[in-house]
């Protein structure tokens, strides 16, 4: 344990460290953890660590400089990372990268500790530019630019997003026509929608730009395609380019944010990252994917890895804000405890316990649960298991993790920053850059609800052969065309009751506290929710069509059950990703404490949803009271531990720069 102040009944406890009902207080290694907590990855992550405290500087840059000043500044600081290596772990090796893309998303998530201008830069430059370079382009293209785009020596943007179309990329508006008797690609801005937006480094230090635009060839349109096209010459414009900056934000100001309109730009045809698909010299478009579908969903299912880092990332700093709230909480004392000369300890309230505690357990299972994704990435990316339905069950749950990532992201840093009153609010506590430069997170590499949706159609559709096909509408029809009982097949539910029933008892004699920690009950309490969810939505859909509906009315009249669907999925698959990483454990204290942290997160997202439990029959008023009596339990034995918890994060001390809340003899009242 940390050789921190500790209450007279943490002292006791430590005296007796087995209770009346034979509970042992476990003694967290944090080493150790850490160790756990880092995997195959621990080189990396402490090589990025190393560096964070190297540029620890960048912290107060953020609060000093004006906007122009920090754009510079971290730049710098992305580029001197690139000597380092840490930036292109993920990029081929004969051109100076490191050729591993699990240690890409590892470095990635860890950089999140630090400032998240320098992570986002980074992720725009190495990620999404450089990534869509070597997804999309093919030899050629990486001979010419790959060794300078992980040097550092050509910077780029990646200009997808338009004003009027985020999430449907599909009907981008801006065009590439070919031309030819020059053959040359020509590019164009029809109208204002069709503006690049929001577009990373495109205000400042982009010379080139990855632009994705309708390909029309002798007056066919062949889909969405990616262009190399010169945004910059001799840091000027390039001819026939406007940019503009996007302005003040509400957060990632060293982040150059931009725009771009086309004018008929001409680029050479070889500026077509051609992987997919190509267009010969003299004007014949050709791809070995037929379907325009599914060649659009190949090419988008190439650029994963940007959902995989921007939920890890959310993740990583979310752990910033625990470190931070719970270490104050655990020196920051307020009102008499029961000995009248001393005040008592915030996380000794039960209120406190329960604000912070669920979150942090929430935290590590949302960790293991990046594990597996970044795993799977790995895999599919490395060619171990790269085949389409590897490839698809990777892009959901991408989608799924990013979106629960994030957002507990947004709620964590939030509820941290209450928690720690006013001084929360001051900027020197990091608060401030947390919540403004993460809130965005929850829109990057997609909206998180229409994220969600992703994994709802893959559910409802089982990833069916024209899956690639299907828009919502689409898969309204699908699920339309079969039997309810075909679509719970599809998902697994076969005889769902009598496969569960031994673990959902119905009885008020059941033994209340041996079976709400049996992760059996507790995972099968997740999948019937889940399940019961995903045959109700595809009944109301065929009930809405087979009643004469639109398929879109349909759709949308049920879209708030498809999300909650969706995202009862993806809360099952966290708690089995948590539950497996404890069970493959050694004995150990360690494993006791991940136990319990495992139980708290398990019974906090029943309890969060007890009413839908009740409407359904899975919980009787008495075992709901149990569930809660058990949780507060859970704070009350995590309490202790809780320190180490997040000590095991391996947050460099300079990252967390809050003398303030982290003082021993921090004393008063808050405003």
């Amino acid at each position: 344990m940390s050789a921190e102040t500790v209450t007279p009944a943490q002292a006791a406890a430590a005296e007796e460290s087995v209770s009346d009902d034979g509970y042992r207080q476990p003694d967290v290694d944090v080493e150790a953890m850490t160790r756990l907590l880092d995997g195959r990855y621990g080189g990396v992550r402490q090589l990025v660590r190393d560096n964070l405290v190297r540029y620890a500087d960048v912290l107060t840059d953020a609060e000093e400089l004006d906007s122009d000043a920090f754009r510079e500044r971290v730049k710098d600081v992305v580029v001197e990372l690139a000597g380092t290596g840490q930036t292109g772990m993920g990029l081929p090796v004969e051109y100076g990268g490191g050729g591993d893309v699990g240690a890409s998303i590892a470095a990635f998530e860890t950089l999140a500790f630090g400032d998240l201008s320098v992570l986002v830069k980074v992720g725009v430059q190495f990620g999404l530019f450089g990534g869509a370079i070597l997804q999309l382009g093919t030899k050629e293209h990486h001979d010419r630019w790959m060794a300078d785009i992980i040097a550092g020596r050509l910077m780029g943007s990646f200009a997808m997003t338009e004003t009027g179309h985020g999430s449907n990329v599909q009907a981008l508006g801006t065009v590439a026509v070919y031309d030819p008797e020059t053959a040359e690609f020509v590019i164009s801005t029809p109208d204002e929608a069709s503006r690049k937006d929001y577009i990373g480094n495109a205000a400042r230090h982009a010379e080139l730009a990855v632009v994705f635009a309708q390909l029309e060839v002798a007056g066919e349109r062949h889909g969405v395609h990616a262009f190399v096209v010169p945004v910059r010459v001799d840091g000027e414009p390039a001819p026939g380019v406007r940019i503009e900056d996007c302005g003040p934000k509400m957060g990632l100001n060293g982040v150059d944010n931009g725009r771009f309109w086309f004018d008929q730009v001409r680029v050479p045809r070889t500026h077509l990252l051609n992987r997919f698909a190509d267009v010969s010299e003299d004007g014949v478009y050709s791809s070995e994917i037929e379907s325009p579908g599914r060649r659009f969903f190949t090419m988008l299912g190439t650029l994963v890895q940007g959902r995989v880092s921007v939920g890890g990332a959310g993740i990583n700093a979310a752990k910033v804000a625990l470190a931070i709230a719970i270490k104050y909480a655990d020196h920051r004392r307020q009102f008499e405890a029961a000995d009248p000369d001393s005040e008592q300890l915030l996380l000794d309230y039960g209120m406190h316990q329960r604000r912070l505690l669920p979150l942090l357990a929430q935290n590590y299972a949302l960790h293991f649960a990046q594990e597996v994704v970044a795993e799977q990435l790995h895999d599919v990316f490395s060619g171990i298991t790269d085949d389409p339905e590897n490839r698809r069950l990777l892009e959901s749950r991408a989608a799924g993790t990013k979106a629960l990532g994030t957002w507990h992201a947004t709620r964590t840093i939030q509820e941290c920053r209450e928690a720690c009153g006013g001084a929360g609010y001051l900027s020197t506590n990091r608060f401030h850059a947390l919540k403004a430069d993460t809130d965005v997170f929850t829109t990057f590499e997609g909206d998180n609800h229409v994220l969600l949706q992703l994994v709802a159609k893959g559910l409802l559709t089982d990833y069916a052969g024209e899956f690639e096909e299907m828009d919502q509408f689409g898969m309204v029809r699908f699920v339309a065309g079969l039997a309810v009982e075909t679509v719970l097949e599809k998902t697994a539910a076969r005889k769902l009751l009598e496969r569960i029933k031994d673990v959902l008892p119905g009885g008020d004699d059941w033994d209340q506290e041996a079976g709400l920690l049996d992760p059996q009950y507790q995972v099968a309490m997740l999948r019937y929710r889940e399940e019961h969810m995903l045959g109700g939505v595809a009944r109301r859909l065929k009930a809405g069509v087979d009643n004469g509906g639109n398929p879109g009315d349909v759709f949308s009249e049920v879209q708030d059950h498809v999300i909650a669907a969706a995202r009862a999925h993806m809360d099952r698959l966290v708690l089995e990703a948590f539950v497996a990483k404890t069970a493959a454990l050694p004995d150990s204290d360690n494993k006791v404490a991940l136990n319990l942290l495992c139980d708290l997160y398990a019974l906090t997202t029943i309890e969060s949803d007890r009413a839908w439990f009740m409407e359904h029959g899975r919980l009787s008023i008495a075992r709901s009271k149990a569930i809660t009596r058990e949780v507060n339990s859970l704070c009350r034995k995590v309490r202790p531990l809780a320190s180490d918890l997040v000590d095991a994060f391996g947050i460099p001390r300079e990252m967390l720069r809050s003398e303030e809340l982290l003082a021993h003899e921090a004393v008063g009242v808050d405003g």
